[in-house]
């Protein structure tokens, strides 16, 4: 479906690693295949455009420029009274005579003179001739007057026309993900539809004879492939479109058909299994006849094994076969890759730290994942537990979590008491 973008087809995969220090195919720290994928990928979808109701979760083609100002002329922030800030003083009240009411849509029908008021609602025009609004809790009415406090500021309580936003500046930037806030902003303005990205298009399937859809029978040695499932969850959370392949025999054959088909209908490719050890003795090479492998392995646990490569003019991502190092390896490795190849701007995962509550074994020269649940403690602090079992295959882990516990590469064991880098699951996706 796609051909190489114009960066990828000056550069390929061996000339872009071929200039890296330290290039260990087998043995990839995160930060050195992070940026080989963030140097490889691009974006690769048109523009369509589409109503606004349908921009939900899509991605900004271009910059929306407001054709409005916003506020479109000053008008009150409060419910309270409108005056002249001449006639107030710094310390001694000051009686005003009420002479109208200002509604949200039904502006005053008379200018302001000095010992006047206007009354005033929330969103209304300010009137002619006024520059201040009295909040209705500050004065005291009597009868056709009221009694305005001293040090009252001059000024207060009026929205500027075009303090929001000035006609002709962006309202939202290209890249941005629409959220339900931007599409209120966008009728807010007027504005009946906007340019898009079309969505993208990532074909997904999980290899071994010994899987099986959910709803068969399992047989003896066979087990349910959860994968298919998490990926097509992730997938359909990312806002693109997910191309169900199913599951692929173990077989050079079968795995090489379904490479070409989704080389041919997909803008990137997800597989799970079938590149561990000895698994890749067949895959390496229908890899290598129909695009480039950037690597195969990396220095993390869970999904130590894990390649990264081409096929056709489709980005690959071969994740393990474990249910949770599936989901590790997508969360911080797929995912802004999918969403640079979607024109979206990436927004980094932000760590938050947490007292550990126990021990922590760690090896230095691997960066591990490990889930857990992050709370406030006793005193206000955060602070995390471990989740029961860390099991790469036991993905109750991750349903039992809320976030991952991010060992960093050089770090050792972890003391109960230390602070640990977390990243809670809300922020993931």
């Amino acid at each position: 479906m796609t051909s190489p973008t114009p960066a990828q087809a000056r550069r390929t995969l061996a000339e872009l690693t071929r200039c890296l220090s330290d290039y260990d195919p087998d043995a990839l720290t995160v930060e050195q295949a992070q940026a080989i994928i963030e140097d490889f990928v691009a974006p690769c979808c048109g523009a369509e455009r589409v109503a606004i109701r349908a921009a939900l979760d899509r991605v900004l083609a271009t910059d929306v420029i407001s054709p409005i100002d916003v506020p479109a002329a000053d008008n009150s922030a409060m419910d309270g009274y409108a005056v002249r800030g001449a006639d107030l003083a710094p310390e001694s009240p000051q009686r005003l005579r009420v002479i109208d009411t200002a509604l949200a849509g039904q502006p005053a029908t008379q200018a302001l003179r000095s010992g006047e008021a206007i009354r005033i609602m929330t969103g209304a025009l300010i009137p002619v001739g006024c520059d201040t609004v009295i909040v209705q809790e500050a004065v005291c009415v009597d009868g056709d007057s009221v009694i305005v406090p001293g040090a009252q500021r001059v000024g207060q309580h009026v929205r500027r026309c075009g303090e929001d936003l000035r006609a002709g500046t962006p309202a939202l930037r290209t890249g941005r993900i629409v959220t339900p806030a931007d599409v209120g902003l966008l009728a807010s303005l007027g504005i009946p539809e906007v340019a898009v990205r079309r969505r993208l298009r990532v074909a997904f399937f999980s290899t071994g004879d010994e899987l099986r859809s959910v709803g068969e029978t399992l047989a003896d040695g066979q087990l349910y492939d959860s994968n298919r499932y998490t990926i097509h969850a992730l997938l359909r959370h990312l806002g693109v479109e997910p191309v169900d392949m199913g599951v692929v025999r173990d077989e050079p054959q079968a795995l090489e058909a379904a490479m070409r088909e989704a080389g041919a209908n997909a803008d990137a490719i997800i597989s799970s299994g079938g590149v561990s050890v000895g698994e890749a003795d067949y895959t390496r090479p229908v890899l290598e006849r129909l695009g480039e492998v950037a690597f195969w392995k990396l220095a993390i646990r869970p999904g130590r094994p894990m390649a990264f490569g081409r096929v056709g003019g489709a980005c690959y991502f071969g994740l393990p076969g474990n249910p949770v190092a599936v989901m590790i390896t997508f969360y911080f490795f797929a995912r802004d890759a999918l969403l640079r190849m979607m024109g979206a701007v990436p927004r980094q995962l932000p760590f938050t730290r947490a007292r550990a509550l126990t021990a922590l074994r760690k090896r230095p020269g691997r960066t591990e994942y490990q889930r857990g649940v992050l709370a406030h403690g006793a005193d206000g602090t955060m602070e995390v537990r471990l989740t029961s079992s860390q099991g790469s295959g036991v993905l109750r882990s991750m349903s039992e979590a809320n976030c991952v516990v991010v060992l960093h590469h050089a770090q050792g064991d972890i003391a109960a008491g230390d602070l640990v880098d977390c990243i809670a699951f809300d922020g993931l996706l």
